[in-house]
């Protein structure tokens, strides 16, 4: 059966241990106040929310689904008390600006609530995480009228958002989308046409629902670069707040999907329905991608959530199962047989989950800090390479993390054999539910062309250069500790393939653009080993330096991940690095009706 319980341990190493939270956050005087006290409150009670309240209805959710009738969408049995119970609590609200009633704490800490959230069920955690995306691209793009008037009701949960940017014959190819919005005058327009796989488009968790869709207006500009943004509510809201009469916004359909079935993916019709420009006129794609930024971390982190859930499944399991012996005799001689967590190739499969498991949590809890900097910090250079750090490491945490989300349900089903194929265990609905994360969002090959195709090459290679040279620092500071040098050394020859890897890419690129189609894939897995060893490195001398006395446990066990991933994981890079020297030649060489 599914097991979790929150990772409070592993994640208070890396907030306070790895990260030293409390003392970088003192740097921002939004955040000054953000005690490592508050911090454990939090992740303490948001741990009984999550466990006691929102995990329980994840496997019956499945069963159930979504489900939609004359019209109107409903949730899964104990979707709502769920959900209430999660909005009530103001944990939508953590990490929104307080002039709308949010509590303002740092997006350092929201990062390990959400993980929490994918965690214990995935699908009802999509209806508030598009809602603070929503909220995001409107307090960052609408009007100070727009923003008065939907995002308090966004921040408290009392209503949710969506992202309506698919249309059946667009996806990623944004510029031919054919919605359209036309002027009613008074800041008006009519929003006409059809969007696909909307998350949370219709559903009975709240009275309203605030849609942001990209449409054209009549002079738009043929491409991308005609595309608009506009707030367009399910309910119509009167100037005192009230809710007003039902918009021309209705569900024709949802979809039947391999997973994620708790959360109403809808096909959404939009006949002259009221709405509102957010932000300049043909600007709107650059409006979205701050919700889609956002949306893409919680993606990848979704990635960790369900690989979280998946190896404390496969524990469980692996320590109740007995069969066969030890490679080296019995070692559960009172009982007919060993539990199965004795055999090497179990621990191959325990082990891999649970090394890409802390180095995600590592990493994205790294990159949320650089969140909070970009945004808040008052030192201009201080923001700025902080955005660097994120602009370079969101593509890789969206499509990375949701590969290892996906390989690591499978892995730990593998765990359960015959009986994680079977429903009952739950194991199959982890796999069913991770399937969709590198696909939505932009796909991971999309990911990768972003981080080849335009990160590689911003501010004149500034993004790559920068982080690089961080790294760079990092192991030659840390090369000088013997006591590390385990865990430096395939760090730092990972590092080197992968200068030489960026190198010749941005070399090879000139000549042949095809190049970085080629090894874009294949690079952005190199990057996030890299990035991963990195966070392994900071965590095995937390580690050594916090093994004292009685309190080894914890310690020895972080050490001894931190061996497994450096010695058996991370001589994919070398895999990597051939691929993508190995140029495009042998890739684009067969002709297109050969296949």
């Amino acid at each position: 059966m599914q097991t979790y319980r929150a990772p409070l341990r592993d994640m208070r190493f890396v907030l306070h241990e790895v990260l030293n939270a409390e003392e970088s956050l003192k740097d921002i005087p939004d955040f000054a106040d953000t005690s490592a006290e508050l911090m454990d409150s939090v992740l303490d009670e948001a741990a009984k929310l999550f466990e006691n309240v929102i995990f329980p209805t994840n496997m019956p959710g499945h069963s159930e689904g979504a489900v939609l009738k004359d019209g109107a969408v409903t949730t899964p049995a104990g979707f709502k008390e769920a959900y209430k119970a999660y909005a009530e609590g103001g944990w939508g609200a953590l990490s929104s600006d307080p002039e709308y009633g949010g509590q303002g704490l740092p997006e350092t800490l929201n990062f390990f609530l959400i993980e929490m959230f994918c965690a214990s069920n995935v699908a009802l955690s999509l209806y508030p995480g598009l809602t603070h995306g929503a909220y995001t691209a409107i307090h960052a793009h609408g009007t100070e009228a727009l923003k008065e008037k939907y995002l308090p009701n966004l921040v408290s949960g009392q209503w949710t958002g969506t992202m309506c940017l698919t249309e059946s014959h667009c996806g990623t190819d944004l510029g031919l989308l054919r919605t359209k919005a036309e002027p009613l005058g008074d800041d008006k327009y009519a929003i006409t046409g059809t969007k696909i796989f909307i998350t949370g488009g219709e559903h009975d968790l709240t009275d309203n629902i605030v849609h942001l869709v990209l449409a054209r207006l009549p002079d738009a500009p043929a491409g991308v670069k005609g595309i608009s943004l506009f707030l367009v509510p399910k309910f119509l809201v009167n100037d005192d707040g009230s809710l007003g009469e039902r918009n021309a916004a209705q569900v024709q359909n949802i979809e039947h999907k391999m997973g994620i079935r708790g959360s109403a993916t809808c096909v959404m019709q939009f006949d002259g329905a009221e709405g509102y420009l957010v932000g300049e006129p043909h600007r709107g794609l650059n409006c979205m991608f701050t919700m889609m930024n956002h949306e893409r971390l919680a993606v990848g982190i979704q990635g960790l959530g369900l690989g979280e859930i998946a190896y404390q499944s496969a524990v469980a399991y692996a320590r109740e199962r007995v069969q066969g012996r030890g490679p080296n005799g019995p070692e559960a001689a009172d009982k007919p047989a060993d539990p199965i967590m004795v055999h090497p190739d179990v621990r191959r499969m325990l082990l891999t989950t649970r090394a890409y498991n802390e180095a995600a949590r590592a990493l994205t809890g790294w990159v949320a800090l650089r969140i909070d900097q970009s945004e808040r910090h008052p030192d201009p250079a201080v923001r700025e390479k902080a955005d660097d750090r994120v602009s370079l490491l969101t593509p890789v945490i969206k499509a990375f993390f949701t590969d290892h989300g996906m390989d690591a349900t499978n892995r730990c089903l593998q765990v359960f054999g015959g009986a994680g194929y079977i429903a009952e265990t739950g194991m199959e609905q982890l796999v069913r539910d991770a399937r969709i994360a590198p696909i939505y969002e932009g796909t991971n090959g999309v990911q990768a062309m972003d981080l080849v195709g335009r990160k590689l090459f911003m501010h004149d290679g500034r993004l790559i250069k920068g982080y690089l040279a961080e790294m760079r620092e990092a192991a030659d500071t840390h090369g000088a500790d013997s006591a590390l040098s385990e865990f430096v050394q395939p760090f730092t020859h990972a590092l080197s393939q992968l200068e030489q890897a960026t190198e010749w890419l941005v070399d090879a690129a000139h000549s042949n653009p095809a190049e970085l189609g080629a090894a874009a894939y294949d690079y952005m897995g190199l990057v996030a080993h890299v990035a991963c060893a990195h966070m392994w490195v900071e965590m095995a001398k937390t580690a050594m330096a916090g093994a004292t006395g009685d309190n080894t446990g914890f310690y020895d066990a972080k050490l001894a991940t931190a061996r497994f991933f450096m010695q058996r994981l991370m001589p994919a890079t070398g895999t990597l690095y051939d691929a993508i020297v190995s140029g495009a030649d042998t890739l684009m060489a067969l002709e297109a009706d050969a296949y």
